[in-house]
């Protein structure tokens, strides 16, 4: 969008001369009338597209048509009489048949129709993958409605209505066409823009909504995608500056992501370079996926190269022959001379008045391609595995052509080669802990995107955890290992030996063991036992002496020449030839024996260790990592700015207790310990309430914006939370300014307040992000009494009682009634609680026990109706944004713990897709964790640091039994919820007991918390 509006859009590129729709046109020429071989040439290079076409393309594909092709079904594509003669071209029996049946340059991809039974009407089409995958029973969604299968045949799928089941079959095939090159420059520079807003200190969304077109939250997603993908690679990929990264997987190999934004058809010739170069290097046959913005190799243990290496093993000037001989053995060579085959009428579309059928087509192209081109179907045992000759057959130069021009771009990839080795493009390698952002979408790649063979489930690239993002503690450290990481897995790697057999074992396997490494670990008596039996020895000469096996005496001896063995030993006879020939090999095996044990460490400290030269050493480091058992990198800053080693397994341990140390300790636990957290929490478990009117504060400011019934509140909610509660605390709270209380959601119309009407309580500071928008006016549905004290409150503000009386001129009577009708409307609060706790027992009562009950209510109380003054229940409005973050941290705070489910009785809560941005936000700053906390709950969950904590202090405390009775209006009422079952209602009447976290009875509330001292039995709300 943003491309097209500033007037860039995508170069037209046509194919040039395509030698199978010539033959077709040839074919389709011949069959109605005679036609000199001159004179179809010039006609045919009248068309634009053949404009250009060589007299000798033009020879090769007549003489084609003309002589056909030998199978063992006889000769398959001959339609021309050629009279060499007199150069004239004619039709065979059977040519204009063929034209008009098969003709079409749309080549078939064997597409199944899908037949809606009974009635047999043809409502789409199935791949053919997804058709032959599929059984009877299965539920496919095509177009917006889902099927079920009743049966498959050949090219038919019949299917009844599935009345809206969800599908069986998740998985769907289909591939469209690569990203242009226009569109992938311009994809590149808006990422560049984003980042370069930023850095500058500027705020990129507002540029996106106008510029691509964008809502807001669209704009911000994208801006916060492309941001945290560049606070982990340090930069933007983009057509000047590539960027490599490499990270473990979950089995131990690793994946080697290309960050290339030039388009799919480049990044697939890429791909598929590489891993004829890998496979010629390594012997090794590379998994890969390529996309419009990258590629993926999936590295085996063997592999292990300077990740920086990687942009240089392909070449300009030699690429495209390495691009021929891979396309040779792609899918997409014998998908794509199919189609050549088929549009060049070579192989028929339509035979006896029918279809042929899709496997037939395929097998007939291969006995084709056989024929003409046996080397690429050729056995590889008698190939040699050297280069593949093509032949020059049209055909075959056109689908080699296709491949290289169509499926990939050869051209663009040479001048990307070549851009590199100018310098024009700056490339950067990153060793990550875990994938990038930006590496999230080609590990997932769909199955069009592979440039082999595997299946889906096959894939090395699912071995990979993908999260949405590095935290912030990670990305510091790009590139290096957490020193506390490194020291676990070396205490876990040090060397073991409990009897002289196992010390003999390890002695095999290092080859040679320095003694003071020996007597560090206590092996001196073991080693002792081995030279009584004359199982081993000591090599004397060097600054340190060495331990050495008898089976090893040979190689410690080719290693180190001029020293002597104490005692002097003999070498038993081997079974088999030894891994080492000569000392390089033989140091190449010791120091690959002492890795495991060394963690990261440089080529002069093992020189040292084991009194071996330094560049010997870096020399079998050197061919102990072309075996891909060492990987190069700067991993400990301890260790200095030179290479540092380290052996491949070692480093995965590393690395992935690096990214589980996190993980462990924030283990799921169960729902009922989660509860038991949560009674902790939220200072509702015995022993854990809080005192006096800063704990009322507390409280307050903890479940504010949560409604109940406004009896609830100082019934159950507040004294489950306080020791000794008294009510004169809360009204002390409201009469200072600082709590109000209210209903948060304003109605068109109110009604007679009750003990069970939804109040809630609120900091007075936070009344704007959390009273939520009312639309204006909204009035009409009122009473006329309750509308004149409105309008009263608007003008004058907040007013005693008194004074609403006088000036509203009506009764004192009325006046209650509209302020009971104004508070159930959301509209007005007063300043202290009492006054709620009268007017709703005044609103309750009737003629003469009224005034009773007001009389009662002075002497008992010393207060009135009217305590405290009244005003409008409003705040200033703040923008959407302010007001989710405002939320999503008030629910960490409530809660300690957010996930979706946990929020469903929260009846002001924005979207969960509002909320978890926020979330995800405070994540990546550290202010957040973000994991599995709480078991059988989908979905993203996070947490407070200090809560993960409790969590984990929760889940090691034993079950005691402990009980903890809470009312059904209290914001831990979440039977249905985080606990199966049904969800008990929040009416006052209803109570639930936990033990130990686990709901065991619901009954009727049976009111078991005394009256709130100060407020004795006559307060209405007890």
């Amino acid at each position: 969008m943003r491309a097209a509006r500033q007037g860039e859009l995508d170069a037209v590129c046509l194919r040039r001369s395509p030698l199978d729709v010539l033959a077709q046109q040839v074919v389709a020429a011949c069959a109605s009338d005679e036609w000199d071989e001159d004179e179809l040439f010039a006609l045919c290079r009248r068309a634009g597209p053949y404009a250009e076409l060589p007299r000798a393309d033009f020879d090769a594909v007549v003489d084609m048509l003309a002589d056909g092709i030998a199978t063992s079904r006889g000769r398959s594509g001959a339609l021309l009489h050629r009279d060499a003669v007199n150069r004239r071209l004619r039709g065979r029996r059977g040519a204009r048949l063929a034209a008009l049946t098969s003709g079409g340059a749309i080549p078939d991809n064997a597409n199944y129709d899908v037949l809606l039974e009974p009635e047999g009407t043809l409502i789409g089409t199935l791949d053919e993958d997804f058709a032959i995958e599929s059984m009877a029973g299965d539920i496919i969604l095509l177009g917006n409605s889902s099927w079920r299968i009743r049966r498959v045949e050949s090219g038919r799928v019949r299917v009844e209505d599935a009345a809206g089941a969800p599908p069986t079959i998740p998985f769907w095939l289909g591939e469209g066409p690569a990203r242009s090159r226009e569109l992938s420059a311009a994809v590149a520079a808006l990422r560049g823009e984003i980042a370069g807003g930023h850095a500058r200190g500027e705020d990129p969304a507002p540029g996106l909504q106008i510029g691509c077109a964008l809502e807001r939250r669209g704009a911000e997603l994208l801006r916060d995608y492309v941001l945290a993908g560049a606070a982990v690679l340090g930069a933007v990929p983009s057509q000047t500056r590539i960027i490599a990264e490499r990270f473990f997987d979950d089995a131990g190999g690793m994946q080697l992501v290309i960050h290339a934004p030039f388009g799919g058809r480049i990044n697939r010739a890429w791909g598929m370079a590489l891993r004829k170069r890998f496979c010629r290097s390594f012997d090794f046959e590379l998994q890969a996926a390529a996309t419009d913005d990258g590629i993926v190799l999936s590295l085996g243990p063997q592999h292990s190269f300077p990740l920086e290496t990687v942009f240089s093993m392909l070449r300009a000037d030699d690429v495209e022959e390495l691009l021929v001989q891979a396309a040779l053995q792609a899918p997409m060579f014998e998908t794509r001379w199919r189609w050549n085959a088929t549009r060049s009428l070579t192989l028929l579309r339509s035979r006896g008045g029918k279809r042929v059928p899709p496997a037939l087509q395929r097998m007939r192209a291969q006995d084709l391609i056989a024929a003409v081109f046996p080397a690429q179907t050729a056995c590889q045992d008698n190939h040699g595995g050297g280069t593949i000759e093509v032949p020059d057959h049209p055909l075959v130069r056109e689908t080699v052509g296709d491949c290289l021009v169509e499926a990939m771009d050869a051209a663009g990839l040479r001048e990307v080669l070549q851009a590199i080795a100018d310098g024009r493009i700056e490339t950067q390698a990153r060793e990550l802990p875990e994938p990038s952002v930006f590496a999230h979408e080609i590990l997932n790649a769909n199955p069009y995107a592979f440039l082999d063979d595997a299946p889906l489930e096959e894939r090395r690239t699912r071995a990979v955890t993908v999260r949405r993002g590095l935290p912030a503690a990670v990305a510091e450290r790009i590139g290096g290992l957490d020193p506390e990481a490194v020291a676990a897995v070396l205490a876990e790697s040090q060397m073991e030996a409990r009897d002289p057999d196992e010390l003999h074992e390890l002695l095999l396997d290092v080859g040679a063991l320095p003694e003071p490494v020996g007597r560090g670990r206590g092996f001196s008596d073991l080693f002792d036992q081995l030279i009584a039996a004359r199982r081993a020895a000591r090599l004397l000469g060097g600054d340190a002496p060495l331990w050495v096996a008898a089976e090893r005496r040979s190689m410690a001896a080719t290693v180190w020449p001029r020293r002597r063995f104490a005692p002097d030993l003999a070498e038993p006879p081997a079974r088999r030839a030894p891994a080492w020939s000569d000392a390089g090999t033989a140091l190449v095996e010791i120091v690959r024996g002492h890795l495991p044990f060394l963690g990261p460490t440089t080529a002069p400290r093992i020189a040292a260790l084991l009194g071996a030269p330094a560049a010997d050493v870096e020399g079998a480091l050197a061919q102990i990592e072309l075996a891909g058992g060492v990987l190069r990198g700067r991993f400990v800053g301890e260790l200095g700015d030179g290479v540092q080693w380290c052996e491949r397994r070692v480093l995965a341990r590393i690395n992935r207790r690096m990214l589980d140390g996190l993980r462990r300790e924030i283990e799921p636990v169960a729902a009922a310990d989660f509860l038991r957290f949560l009674f902790g929490w939220q200072n509702v478990r015995p022993g854990a309430q809080l005192h006096g009117q800063a704990g009322l504060a507390r409280v307050i400011a903890q479940l504010q914006g949560f409604e109940a019934a406004a009896g609830a509140w100082e019934r159950a909610i507040l004294p489950a939370r306080l020791v000794g509660y008294d009510s004169a605390w809360l009204d002390t709270l409201c009469l200072s300014g600082g709590v109000a209380w209210g209903r948060l959601a304003a109605r068109p119309a109110g009604g007679t307040p009750s003990r069970a009407a939804p109040i809630a309580l609120v900091r007075r500071s936070d009344l704007g992000w959390l009273l939520a928008a009312q639309a204006e006016g909204g009035e009409a549905a009122l009473s006329a009494g309750a509308r004149d004290v409105l309008a009263h409150l608007s003008t004058a503000g907040a007013s005693f009682l008194d004074e609403i009386v006088t000036r509203t001129r009506r009764l004192r009577s009325e006046v209650e009634d509209a302020l009971g009708e104004l508070v159930s409307a959301g509209r007005v609060t007063g300043d202290g609680f009492s006054g709620l706790r009268a007017l709703i027992s005044a609103t309750q009562t009737t003629g003469g026990a009224r005034a009773r009950w007001h009389a009662r209510w002075v002497r008992r109380t010393g207060g009135t109706v009217g305590a405290g003054r009244w005003s409008l229940l409003r705040a200033e409005g703040c923008e959407d944004e302010t007001r989710h973050e405002a939320l999503a941290r008030q629910y960490v705070k409530r809660y300690g713990v957010v996930f979706r489910d946990l929020l469903a009785r929260e009846a002001h809560a924005p979207a969960w897709r509002d909320l978890v941005r926020v979330y995800r936000r405070l994540e990546m700053s550290g202010e957040l964790r973000g994991g599995r906390l709480v078991a059988g709950f989908v979905g993203e969950q996070f947490a407070a640091p200090e809560a993960v904590d409790a969590l984990r202090a929760t889940r090691r405390q034993e079950r005691r039994g402990e009980t903890v009775r809470v009312s059904a209006c209290d914001p831990l009422n979440l039977v249905g919820i985080v606990t199966p079952g049904a969800r008990v209602p929040a009416a006052m009447a209803n109570t639930v007991v936990y033990r130990d976290g686990v709901p065991v009875s619901v009954p009727d509330f049976a009111p078991a918390a005394p009256a709130a001292r100060g407020e004795a039995s006559a307060s209405p709300l007890a």
